[in-house]
């Protein structure tokens, strides 16, 4: 390197996901788990990651993504794409 370059800044550390229960999910939705379960089902609604045998959670980053499409009017077709994009994006997240 010479005097008049600049070295290269550090890489950024990949930002850590903020999951929420489903319980916290219902709370903020208003939905209750039941009908979040049946619009997973329905493909309106990403499904959860599992950590372990018995305990699920959210990406946060999701659940504002389809909160965002229904408060601006987006279709259930149109949020089934979206959806479909979310899990298909998961899979890259590493």
């Amino acid at each position: 390197m010479n005097a008049t370059s600049t070295p290269n800044p550090p890489a950024t550390p990949a930002k850590a996901p903020i999951f929420e229960r489903p319980a916290d999910t219902c709370r903020r939705t208003g939905l209750g788990l039941s009908t979040l379960y049946a619009h997973i089902d329905r493909g309106i609604w990403p499904e959860p990651v599992r950590l372990s045998r018995r305990f699920v959670v959210f990406p946060k980053d999701e659940v504002d993504a389809v909160l965002n499409a229904r408060i601006a009017g987006k279709t259930d077709a149109e949020i089934r794409v979206l959806v479909a994009e979310i899990m298909t994006a998961r899979k890259s997240r590493i």
